[in-house]
């Protein structure tokens, strides 16, 4: 299974593919789309053809994205919603499914600890990954996000195997990303 994680943002959009294969992970690119200041629209589009690209390239199986987080500017976090909506909408046209995840599950997965520092991060996908270096923060973020996905979709498999965990309950909803999700 290949998996694109991306960590959106405005000024560079992060981005990692791994594939899985069983329990072991594997790094096959990771980068940083570089968004040009100036007018949104441009902006957004330059997000957009950037995620589009890596799909084209990478023929990723399923995509897990960063939820943004509620700052203190709210223009900002605005902006930084607009920035993975065009990410998202990238991954919606090709067909992929998304699956979403805030930075404290992704943390959490990745060190073990939620409020983890970048440079935590950074070390433990180099780790995870076997690279020979640390990633730059963006594109170890979303290397971060794609591996959160790798472990959580483990994790799910083996409660489903157990019987514990169903993908629709008794009530019709369906659990997606982690989500109970109604009808």
């Amino acid at each position: 299974m290949r998996i694109l994680g991306i960590d959106p943002g405005l000024r560079r959009t992060g981005f990692g593919v791994i594939e899985k294969r069983g329990a072991a992970l594997g790094y096959l690119a990771s980068g940083v789309i570089r968004i040009p200041d100036g007018e949104l629209a441009p902006r957004l589009r330059t997000i957009h053809e950037g995620i589009t690209e890596v799909i084209d390239t990478w023929k990723p199986d399923l995509a897990s994205v960063e939820i943004v987080f509620v700052n203190i500017n709210p223009q900002a976090t605005l902006a930084l919603g607009q920035a993975r909506g065009a990410a998202v909408a990238a991954l919606a046209i090709r067909d992929l499914p998304v699956h979403e995840y805030t930075a404290l599950q992704v943390k959490q997965s990745v060190v073990g600890y939620g409020r983890a520092g970048k440079e935590q991060v950074q070390a433990m996908v180099r780790r995870l990954l076997q690279l020979p270096g640390d990633p730059s923060a963006d594109a170890a973020d979303a290397l971060a996000c794609a591996i959160c996905h790798a472990h959580a979709s483990a994790l799910s498999g083996q409660l489903g195997a157990a019987g514990i965990l169903t993908r629709t309950s008794r009530s019709g909803a369906r659990s997606r990303g982690g989500r109970l999700r109604g009808r």
